[in-house]
């Protein structure tokens, strides 16, 4: 069950919404764990005993870190809590991995392994990732005296499996969170606001990624693309991931809200930065501020030489990288943000809004995200190779006939429609004044239940026609 299925908008979502606020305040929380449970299990019920033994694990973790009399002890019980949970992301995430590239490296020297090093078929969670970075930030925060503990064991357990954001995020610390265990807002004004921004998050999914995923799809597909096939398929995707994954975001902060919670943003018009290191303070909001509290910090932050500061960057980025998945195409894509931010560092990027010439900063950094975008995509390092050098031309510079004939006017109309909607906050930067922006603002917030309701309609109308429409951040 995912938020894009009918299953889920019209009834699993009503029924809860239904149930929530017909039963006493004291006891929403409550619900709120039940509903979770069911929309967690409903995908595969054996493992939602992972995700509450995790958050367990982390509970108690975090109340010895407290009450343990030494600071040995103390020590320990962090160390094992966020150990915990790194083994089992390792063995979800990971084990198949590792195998394979330790195989890999001991036939190269001449060691024939026969097949003796074999695992048992591994699925791996979803929300798996996400879980476990909130789980870790509970156990640090708490242990540091930076958050307070749950009071009660029920608010925590709610918080690791909460529905609206459990599966792909954004990634929540219970110190933000807390003081809405104990006492939420719920309002009209609040609920009529989630539902907008719910309606919204539905439409990017469903309208525009999901609309422009086989354009990306048949392009990454090819085995020579062509200069025009090869950007076409990146462009796609950066269109595709942004919308999928920003419009989950947007679906569960919709959902927060009508449930009287307030989630962080988790986009902030990524792609419209003039430096990658600017599109990091943009993109996924959530997760680079946990790799910089919890990874770039720790490892030393820029504190020390110039050196150990890039170090730090990109070893921070390679990390992210490998908890999008486990596959060399992520570590090199750590290295290429990583690296690229290092040198902005080098340049001056602290202390300046872009490091790069004014004219060339926003197409520089969008080639280097697009690029970042292709290994990314990518299944192996050749198939990207292969998307690099149909970039540079070196495979054609023109359509073949297959592309045009397979190409669908819908795909070009929402990938055109997704990239003005991207780029829309930069041209407002250039051209709306004072006179024209405020009547703009005024008449699109008071067209805001219009505008709902036909997306809502439009958005109804294509969920019922296709089967399926995963989410892209579901894999990661």
């Amino acid at each position: 069950m995912v938020f894009s299925s009918p299953i889920f908008v019209f009834a699993f979502l009503p029924a809860f919404l239904l149930l929530y606020y017909a039963v006493p305040e004291r006891f929403r929380t409550a619900t709120l764990l039940v509903a979770s449970c069911v929309f967690y299990g409903w995908w595969q019920a054996n493992y939602l005993v992972l995700v509450l033994g995790i958050a367990v694990v982390s509970y108690v973790a975090a109340d010895y870190a407290l009450k343990l009399p030494s600071d040995y002890g103390r020590r320990w019980a962090v160390r094992l809590g966020v150990l915990c949970n790194l083994l089992i992301l390792g063995w979800f995430k990971y084990a198949y991995f590792l195998t394979d590239t330790f195989t890999s490296g001991f036939e190269r020297i001449g060691i024939n392994t026969n097949g003796t090093v074999t695992l048992p078929e591994i699925i791996l969670p979803i929300g798996l990732s996400f879980l476990v970075f909130q789980s870790i930030s509970y156990i640090l925060d708490v242990s540091r005296g930076d958050a307070p503990p749950a009071s009660r064991i029920v608010d925590f357990l709610a918080f690791s499996t909460l529905f609206p954001q459990l599966i792909a995020g954004p990634i929540l610390r219970y110190k933000d969170l807390a003081h809405q265990f104990q006492t939420r807002s719920h309002s009209l004004e609040n609920f009529t606001k989630g539902c907008q921004r719910f309606v919204t998050g539905l439409a990017m999914k469903l309208l525009i990624a999901d609309s422009v995923a086989p354009l990306s799809d048949r392009m990454f597909g090819l085995a020579a693309p062509s200069l025009p096939e090869a950007w076409l398929g990146a462009v796609a995707y950066a269109i595709q991931l942004f919308f999928d994954f920003a419009g989950y975001s947007a679906m569960a902060i919709g959902l927060g809200l009508m449930l009287g919670f307030r989630f962080i943003e988790n986009f902030n018009a990524p792609y419209i930065s003039r430096s990658v290191t600017e599109f990091w303070r943009r993109w996924h909001i959530s997760l680079s501020a946990w790799l910089r509290d919890y990874l770039y910090v720790p490892l030393g932050g820029n504190r020390g030489p110039a050196w150990k500061t890039y170090r730090n960057l990109v070893l921070t980025m390679v990390l992210g990288g490998l908890w999008h998945g486990a596959n060399w195409t992520f570590v090199i894509w750590g290295l290429w943000h990583g690296g690229i931010m290092a040198l902005e560092r080098a340049l001056g990027a602290k202390h300046k809004e872009t490091v790069w010439p004014k004219l060339l900063a926003w197409p520089l950094t969008m080639t280097f995200v697009l690029m970042g975008w292709v290994v990314f995509r990518a299944e192996t390092l050749p198939q990207a190779m292969s998307m690099f050098e149909g970039m540079a031309g070196m495979n054609g510079v023109v359509l073949s006939g297959e592309t045009r004939l397979l190409l669908r006017p819908t795909e070009v109309i929402f990938l055109v429609l997704g990239v003005m909607i991207a780029l829309l906050p930069m041209w407002r930067e250039m051209t709306a004044s004072e006179a024209i922006a405020r009547p703009a603002s005024q008449l699109w917030h008071h067209l805001a239940p219009l505008r709902t309701a036909i997306l809502f309609c439009c958005s109804a109308a294509i969920m019922l026609a296709r089967t399926e429409s995963p989410f892209l951040y579901f894999q990661f």
